[in-house]
């Protein structure tokens, strides 16, 4: 079966999008990754040559994921099984669990990498990213898998792979994963350009983690108007995390609320957070203070909250003492701020009576410095506050997902 850029022009009617010539750049190159891993059949029960994969890089806010994602549904081959979209975080919490089975095998990474996708012959890496050295090592072990077992990678980044774990007292230890990337897969850059927001029709009905909003500075009254009770002292409830436990300050009929200093500023990880996601399917975070006056660790974790409540399209109603815009200015940020500024940008804003929002130009002044907290640079900067979610608008409310 051939993959053309027809899908790419029937998804984006669909979603009321209109791509620009980059965006047509890329989706032709991977129509052509489509047309090859349709084309391929298996012979004698198996598989031909595998299909050279693709790394898709780009600023945030310009469609990399919706582009992946017409193109993963496009691909003939059976979803689940001989084709997986994955989220880095998701998939790493299976991986440590399947690699601690196998720990003590001298293929503990082969074996781990085989449980978790069996025959998948197509695999999509949503959102690859690497900050941690620890983390570093066990993907290059899964590298290593997925190439050596014939799958086809398809990664979106907003890093090149020369980007990857950009801290330089540890980027020399990464760097023979980042060779084995460049040499084995397609390195394609989306240009900067216009965002998707600014071709989203108004008046859509919000959905996902879309349907949520921000308030700021969180006053009674304001939580109040908004139709939300604040919790008594007598509704606290600690809930598993893991190994431990985080307090909530209430839960109610699939809402759960969480302060920000119990979740964000004591030792709880991404693995935890995922944990954490399944009790709820509605979230409210309070007492959000500006990152740069918090520390490294917190602001960090608040950035991979972001990220793991966004993927699930789980709904957040975020509570701060400030505007987002001067929450998330300052030195020392996460390293992916912008990512985090755009997938917050898709939330509702409630702003007091009176106060006036920053314009895009001052947002776009005082959303991150650039330099990341690990002392690399953070990836190019965005257009306006957020520049919008990684995926398109329109794709992120019709799956109810933000990618």
């Amino acid at each position: 079966m051939v993959v053309g850029t027809a899908e790419f022009t029937r998804a984006a009617e669909r979603d009321g999008l209109v791509l620009d010539e980059g965006q047509w750049a890329v989706a032709a190159r991977l129509a052509g990754l489509g047309s090859a891993l349709g084309g391929r059949r298996r012979l004698f029960g198996r598989a031909t040559a595998p299909v050279r994969g693709v790394y898709l890089w780009g600023s945030v806010g310009r469609g990399k994921s919706w582009l992946a994602d017409t193109l993963f549904d496009a691909v003939p081959l059976t979803e689940e099984t001989e084709k997986r979209r994955l989220h880095f975080h998701e998939f790493f919490r299976r991986f440590h669990t399947a690699y601690g089975r196998y720990r003590d095998e001298r293929a503990a990474s082969d074996r781990a990498v085989e449980e978790l996708l069996g025959d998948c012959r197509f695999l999509y890496f949503d959102e690859f990213h690497v900050h941690d050295a620890g983390d570093a090592m066990l993907i290059g072990r899964v590298v290593r898998s997925l190439l050596a077992r014939g799958t086809t990678l398809l990664a979106t980044s907003n890093y090149p792979p020369a980007g990857l774990l950009p801290n330089p007292v540890f980027h020399q230890l990464f760097e023979p994963v980042i060779a084995l990337l460049e040499a084995s897969l397609d390195v394609v850059e989306l240009p900067d350009g216009q965002d998707y927001r600014t071709s989203r029709g108004a008046g859509r009905p919000r959905s996902g983690f879309a349907a949520g909003r921000h308030l700021w500075p969180g006053t009674e009254h304001q939580l109040t108007d908004a139709g939300l009770t604040v919790p008594t002292a007598d509704e606290r409830r600690p809930l598993r995390a893991g190994t431990g436990k985080v307090e909530a300050l209430a839960v109610r009929d699939g809402q759960v609320w969480f302060d920000f200093h119990e979740l964000c500023d004591r030792p709880v990880s991404t693995g935890d957070y995922l944990e954490l996601a399944d009790t709820a399917q509605d979230w409210v975070l309070t007492g959000l203070p500006r990152l740069a006056e918090t520390n490294r660790d917190a602001a960090q974790r608040f950035a991979n909250l972001i990220d793991v409540l966004c993927d699930r399209g789980t709904p957040l109603t975020l509570v701060s003492r400030a505007p987002l815009a001067e929450v998330l200015r300052g030195d020392g940020l996460p390293a992916d701020i912008n990512r985090t500024a755009s997938r917050l940008s898709l939330l509702e804003q409630h702003a007091p009576a009176g106060a006036v929002p920053p314009t895009a130009h001052e947002s776009a002044d005082r959303c991150g410095s650039g330099e990341s907290a690990d002392g690399g640079r953070g990836p190019a900067s965005v257009e306006g506050f957020g520049a919008g979610c990684v995926q398109a608008q329109g794709e992120a409310e019709r799956a109810g997902r933000c990618r």
